[in-house]
């Protein structure tokens, strides 16, 4: 064997034991729903702009290969927080997320791979904390509930988004108060319901009493009209007009003319 072939072996058995101590670090495959970003600390450090993608890489043993999940993500939180008026809520709630995939490398400098406990469940919390600090209990749990939840989601949404984080969705499961300050409150909604099924039925019946005498002073002005058009003459003319018709009726009868109340025709039949 030649010096030659002797250095070729040696080469070989070099990269064989490169391979086997650093094989596992050299040759990465980055599963879908996974990004990774790459870390050189003997060079630039962390690359924040070059993002890798799905598929299989090959990494210099000396640099460190970041992998994130970036697949959606959910976490559930209850907490106590304050009303306007320092009363103590039980509110439950879930978030929806996953990293801003671009951005993982300005994610990951500024928090890390623990972003979860670092940045979304303390400003999940503090977001809920700060607007129910805004409304009383009665004003969460009821008549402004909408209004309330809709601020939570959009500064949520906001403060998690400038931190590189997509979030899907913000849900408010539910607000639980303690129980005698809930009874208080449906009492009051009950009553509030009450009172304006009451105003309700009140306002249809004086509208209904309104309708009436109108039409009653219609009938009245109806009937004055039609008594100071009705004369003597005219009553008799009618008068005189009906018998007529009676007397072409088939029907057997007596006509006896003139002996009518106010001389007006005399009908006599036997039907």
């Amino acid at each position: 064997m030649n010096s030659l072939n002797k250095s070729y072996l040696i080469i070989g058995a070099v990269i064989l034991v490169v391979l086997i101590f650093f094989g596992s670090s050299m040759f990465v495959t980055i599963q879908p729903g996974e990004r990774g970003i790459i870390f050189r600390p003997f060079g630039s450090g962390l690359d924040k702009e070059h993002l890798y993608i799905p598929g299989f890489h090959v990494i210099a043993p000396w640099n460190d290969l970041i992998v994130y999940d970036v697949k959606e993500q959910q976490r559930e939180e209850t907490m106590d927080v304050l009303d306007k008026n320092g009363l103590s809520l039980n509110v439950d709630v879930s978030v929806r997320f996953n990293p801003t995939y671009e951005k993982i490398g300005h994610l990951h400098e500024i928090f890390g791979k623990r972003f979860v406990e670092q940045l979304i469940i303390p400003e999940v919390r503090s977001s809920v904390r700060q607007v129910a600090g805004r409304y009383t209990a009665e004003e969460i749990y009821s008549t402004k509930r909408s209004e309330v939840e809709s601020s939570i989601i959009n500064e949520t949404k906001e403060i998690l988004e400038a931190n590189n984080i997509d979030m899907r969705a913000l849900l408010i499961r539910s607000i639980n108060l303690p129980d005698q300050i809930r009874i208080a409150i449906e009492n009051k909604l009950k009553q509030e319901q009450e009172a304006l099924a009451y105003q309700f039925r009140l306002t249809r019946e004086t509208a209904e009493a309104e309708r009436k005498r109108i039409e009653a002073e219609g009938i009245a002005a109806f009937n004055k009209i039609i008594n100071s058009s009705l004369t003597d003459q005219i009553l008799k003319q009618r008068g005189i007009e009906a018998t007529i018709d009676l007397a072409k009726s088939p029907n057997a009868k007596v006509v006896v003319v003139g002996s009518g109340k106010e001389g007006l025709p005399l009908i006599l039949g036997n039907n």
